[in-house]
């Protein structure tokens, strides 16, 4: 199968990267940008030729050898780029999240149902987690009874530059950004009941708070750099969330997960392997230091998991429905920032 992609950012090289050397059944045969230097990257590094790297988007999609294409271009972009995708015949893989508004996540289903045999995929990464996998099945083996709470969060190390801050006015907020992936494991844990994977909860309210630690320039768009929020789902289930762009120490991702007979927990402590260090200075261990160093081997599952449904098999991971209920929660944390009250979702 032959992939196209379109954005070549951090983690748009990183796809790149390995869909040209990792994931099989696939060649990555087109590129496209519209920053030069990004360009120029995709020649070197993936040796791809002058006439397969593109700065104008219908130009890429416009390439009739091409099956499918992947998406890591700004947030802003995502709805109408992937309904051009699958009318231009292309499957679709795109990173989180689905778009900033529920219209246009509505806009996206509405196409992608005119083009059922096309795959439309959203990159929410964590399902393909062999720690969340995990997770996910004892619930659904009953473990932990019948589950009630989530406490989920999504908390990146502290860039002294600020990196993030430039995107911030695009991006959504810390909570689309950031939250969007904890909002869809709640969704996705709590829709699973012992012996049966369920129908996620329907979301009724929320509430969020946050603070200006350490980034004022976030405050004129209305942003903050550490956010909590809580969001009461149908049935009595509520999910608590926590997110946050300034932890000294590393990037720490964990969930935990309490159900009327127990509880688990993932990703605690933040530590990158299982070496524990003891000395005069005390006891410690090395910090994951981004996101991608913690998720790699998802990262890989999920996009093996696109190719393979682009080739027939069996879809995986989370759905459009799904991303537009995680995009209509996280719309309504941020409106809640903004007003300082509980907002209907």
């Amino acid at each position: 199968m032959r992939v196209g992609i379109a954005g070549l950012g951090r983690l748009g090289k990183a796809h790149a990267r390995q869909l040209a050397r990792v994931t099989q059944g696939c060649r990555l045969v087109s590129a496209c940008s519209p920053v030069p230097a990004e360009r120029e990257w995709a020649a070197q590094e993936l040796g791809l030729a002058a006439d397969r790297l593109h700065a104008d988007f219908d130009a890429f999609l416009a390439e009739a050898d091409v099956d499918a294409v992947v998406l890591v271009t700004p947030t802003s972009l995502h709805a109408d780029q992937v309904i051009a995708a699958l009318r231009a015949g292309k499957h679709v893989f795109v990173e989180k999240p689905l778009a900033l508004n529920v219209e246009d996540c509505e806009r996206v289903q509405a196409v992608a149902a005119e083009h059922g045999r096309q795959v439309a995929m959203v990159g929410f990464v964590r399902r393909f987690d062999p720690s969340y996998a995990a997770a996910q099945q004892a619930v659904a083996a009953g473990r932990v009874g019948r589950p009630f709470l989530v406490r989920s969060q999504t908390c990146d190390r502290h860039d002294p530059n600020g990196f993030f801050v430039q995107f911030a006015p695009t991006s959504g907020g810390i909570f689309m950004d950031c939250s969007v992936h904890d909002i869809d494991l709640a969704r996705w844990l709590l829709a699973t009941t012992p012996g049966d994977a369920g129908t996620a909860p329907k979301a009724l309210r929320a509430f969020a708070s946050g603070t200006i630690a350490m980034h004022p320039d976030l405050a004129p768009i209305g942003d903050v750099d550490n956010g909590l929020a809580i969001v009461e789902f149908e049935g009595g289930a509520r999910g608590v969330f926590y997110a946050s762009r300034t932890l000294a120490h590393g990037h720490e991702t964990s969930t935990e997960l309490i159900g009327t007979g127990g509880k688990l927990l993932v990703g605690a402590g933040a530590a990158s392997d299982r070496v524990v260090y003891a000395d005069a200075q005390g006891v410690r261990h090395d910090a994951l230091q981004d996101f991608h160093q913690r998720f790699a081997d998802a990262f890989v599952h999920e996009m093996q998991a696109f190719v393979d449904a682009c080739r027939g098999g069996a879809m995986r991971g989370a759905t459009l429905g799904d991303a537009t209920e995680a995009t209509r929660i996280g719309l309504a944390i941020a409106r809640s920032l903004q007003s300082g009250m509980p907002e209907a979702v």
